[in-house]
């Protein structure tokens, strides 16, 4: 395991670490950065707003839709997981379902409720394709029917990067605002989001503990 602090876009443009092997990266921004998901077009963003803002515009390799990543606003894990590993499945939409139980397990301890892993296809929402918390995709976790845990991939031939997020609050207003929206669609976003997910606000060691505990690392 290692930890890591840097800017947004040095973290999420590392490379599977060779030989991969099973390994966590526990990772912390150091100032606040708007990433888009791998196909997500730039027309997305409001270049002005982040500027005022003070927010850098960074991509990600893997896909869905934009989060607003702060310093010290949530817990951000990389699991790897070399192709070989028994736990390894071909089957893009199964092969991170693993990781859902053991964070389903780990937030059961942190007492945030009973969570259910999404097992199904993508379930895209009137805003998924602007914002990640917006969409359930397989593997995620959600508790009482609100997203908790976010989870994206990549995947090479060495292996497969999950990268995990768990925001401390849900603001879904601080990321729009910084999306290329009307007044109104903006509004409009802000009441629909409100309710689609959640945070966990406890300390970011307690969280990946609580992690560490349920994942099959040995």
């Amino acid at each position: 395991m290692e930890r890591e602090v840097g800017e947004a876009a040095a973290l999420h443009a590392r490379e599977l670490p060779g030989p991969t092997r099973r390994h966590v990266s526990v990772l912390e921004v150091v100032r606040p950065a708007l990433v888009l998901g791998s196909t997500q077009p730039d027309s997305h963003l409001d270049g002005a707003a982040l500027r005022r803002a003070g927010v850098e515009a960074v991509r990600r390799r893997s896909g869905g839709g934009a989060v607003l990543l702060v310093p010290r606003g949530g817990v951000w894990v990389d699991v790897v997981l070399p192709r070989r590993d028994e736990l390894w499945d071909d089957d893009v939409g199964r092969a991170g379902h693993w990781l859902g139980r053991a964070w389903r397990a780990a937030l059961a301890d942190l007492g945030a409720g009973e969570g259910e892993v999404h097992t199904g296809a993508l379930v895209r929402g009137p805003w998924s394709a602007l914002v990640c918390f917006a969409g359930v995709g397989p593997g995620e976790v959600c508790v009482g029917g609100r997203k908790l845990v976010g989870l994206s991939q990549r995947r090479s031939r060495a292996g497969a990067r999950f990268q995990c997020l768990v925001l401390r609050r849900w603001d879904p207003c601080a990321l729009l605002g910084l999306l290329a929206l009307t007044d109104d669609e903006r509004a409009r976003a802000a009441a629909e989001l409100a309710e689609v997910a959640a945070g966990l606000d406890h300390p970011s060691s307690e969280v990946v503990d609580a992690l560490l505990a349920h994942l099959p690392l040995s």
